[in-house]
């Protein structure tokens, strides 16, 4: 008998790909009519574990230390090895220093050191913080990959509505829509944008340091960059609101005045399922469990919250065998 995960976003299909890995019957139901087109659709993509760690639990830390390493796996050649370059616009750097009282695993560059691994920031900034572990990917392109792998599987998907039938288990994948039903979850708004100008060459993720977000830009293909993201405590997902939009374009145009005319191609609004501590769990539930409270940290804690179910399912399974 199969396994139902409900929820074609990024936990969903992690799980499904895990699962299967392992021997695990799977179908995917997905209320859309498309894969990934909740929070997963306008995420970072980024896999900072030590970064994300300034502002979390060690528990960020130590759970995505090997996601790079999962995704790459799952889908070869799609993870960028170029670690996170860390900024701040403050003219005394303590903002800088203090992330990396907080952190570990960087090391401390100066203006020569930022030129060399970003020329089109040099003399820009005169102190950087460097994180070489850490790496990104392109969500989209991620969910996408993943999806097509699980097809070629076998993996049966319903869209658009929930399929009739009996199931071994149902895992709850949905994000925002378990926050009505999963105890002790809250929404948490993101907002991004995507710009585009050739004037601007990134070779990695850059980490502006902010008064009320942590601002990055992350390159993308065809002189695309993303730009988010914030974190309101609001399950609004209305559009994005004009403070945050300047936010962010002050934020790219400090960073290089070419953004000044870069196109202002997309935004977006994703709301973040989060618990009290801001750390996924997989909850255990009347039909089976679910893998909820990604909050900002999906496709870096996807992987392991997936291994988690996993090792869930195997284990219960082994003892009702016994």
């Amino acid at each position: 008998m199969s396994i139902l995960i409900k929820g074609a976003g990024v936990a969903g299909l992690t799980a499904a790909f895990e699962l299967v890995s392992q021997g695990f019957a799977v179908e995917v139901s997905e209320k859309s009519e498309a894969i990934g087109e909740g929070a997963s659709h306008y995420a970072g993509g980024m896999l900072a574990p030590w970064c994300e760690r300034e502002a979390a639990e060690e528990a960020v830390l130590t759970l995505g230390l090997a996601a790079a390493d999962w995704w790459e796996e799952a889908l070869p050649g799609l993870v960028t090895r170029k670690g996170t370059l860390v900024l701040s616009t403050g003219r005394d750097q303590s903002d800088l220093k203090r992330f990396a009282s907080r952190t570990s695993g960087h090391q401390w560059l100066d203006a020569a050191g930022i030129a060399a691994i970003e020329p089109a920031l040099a003399d820009r900034f005169r102190l950087g913080l460097f994180f070489a572990g850490e790496a990104h990917l392109d969500p989209r392109k991620a969910l996408q990959g993943l999806y097509q792998a699980l097809v070629a599987k076998g993996v049966r998907f319903h869209f658009g509505s929930e399929p009739a039938g009996r199931y071994a288990r149902i895992i709850d994948c949905t994000g925002a829509a378990a926050i009505e039903t999963v105890p002790s979850l809250r929404g948490v708004r993101g907002e991004m944008i995507y710009l585009e100008t050739p004037e601007v060459a990134l070779s990695r993720p850059i980490r502006l340091l902010h008064p009320r977000h942590p601002i990055y830009i992350v390159p993308r293909e065809g002189h695309r960059f993303m730009v988010g993201a914030t974190m309101i405590e609001a399950d609004d997902d209305g559009p994005i609101s004009a403070r945050s939009l300047m936010e962010f374009l002050n934020a790219a145009y400090a960073l290089h005045p070419a953004f000044g005319e870069a196109r202002l191609i997309e935004t977006g609004v994703g709301i973040r399922p989060a618990f009290a501590d801001n750390l996924p769990r997989v909850v255990e539930t009347e039909e089976g469990y679910a893998i909820a409270g990604m909050h900002r940290h999906g496709f870096l804690l996807a992987p392991a919250m997936a291994r988690q179910l996993a090792e869930k399912l195997d284990l219960k399974d082994r003892r009702k065998s016994a």
